[in-house]
Order: structure tokens, then C-alpha cells, then sequence
């Protein structure tokens, strides 16, 4: 599978942006799909998943209530809008493809990542 992610780009404070990451391969609806990101100089953390399912997203406390993670199986795209951006947003945000659903929250259940895209924020 290759996963390839779009969406990223530098807004202020308050702002939204929608991140895609679009699949290859027939098999995406069978995979829960999550969202990581990496600030800098710090590891890569979980923001968001969701079941192939779609029941119960997952989100990171950190982006509860302000990130929203949705899929649409016939595009083989999962998204991941975030709105009230904050400085502390800015990261390289990846989208990967879950092997092992049991965890989500861990980038070790992840057998595919797409190349990240770059979110910036600005105070």
C-alpha cells in the first residue's frame, strides 16, 4: 500500500486546516487508519485514529474536541480536520494504516506511513 498525505501548510493561531491522506489498493475500508505527528525535536505521537468500522474514533487529549478524523471508503481517503490551531500544533503530521486495531494509539500497530506533511502555526 502506498499511503500519500496532503493538506498541510502555515496558518495563525485560531485557523483550520484539513489534512488527506489517499490510499492505494483495494483493501483500505478493511484498515483502521490513524494520524501521528512529530514536533520538533520531539518523537512522533498518536493524534487520532479510526476503525474500519468507523465507530468510536480515538483522539489524543491534547486535540479533543478540536481535530475531527473521518474516511471515505470510496475515495480511499481518511481525513483529519483541525480547527483552533495553536502553536502547539506545528509538526509534520503522518497518516498511517493499521495492521493490529487492538491498539491504535501506538505507532508499533502501524504497518504503513505516508511521507508527512508539514503543519506550521504562528502566534
Amino acid at each position: 500500500v502506498q499511503l500519500q498525505a496532503s493538506g498541510g501548510g502555515l496558518v495563525q493561531a485560531g485557523g483550520s486546516l484539513r489534512l488527506s491522506c489517499a490510499a492505494s489498493g483495494r483493501t483500505f475500508k478493511s484498515y483502521s487508519m490513524g494520524w501521528f505527528r512529530q514536533p520538533p525535536g520531539m518523537e512522533r505521537e498518536f493524534v487520532a485514529a479510526i476503525r474500519w468500522s468507523e465507530i468510536e474514533p480515538s483522539y489524543a487529549d491534547s486535540v479533543k474536541g478540536r481535530f475531527t478524523i473521518s474516511r471515505d471508503n470510496a475515495k480511499n481517503t481518511v481525513y483529519l480536520q483541525m480547527n483552533n490551531l495553536t502553536p502547539e500544533d506545528t509538526a509534520v503530521y503522518f497518516c498511517g494504516r493499521a495492521r493490529f486495531s487492538s491498539d491504535l494509539y501506538s505507532g508499533s500497530s502501524y504497518d504503513a506511513w505516508g511521507q508527512g506533511t508539514q503543519v506550521t502555526v504562528s502566534s
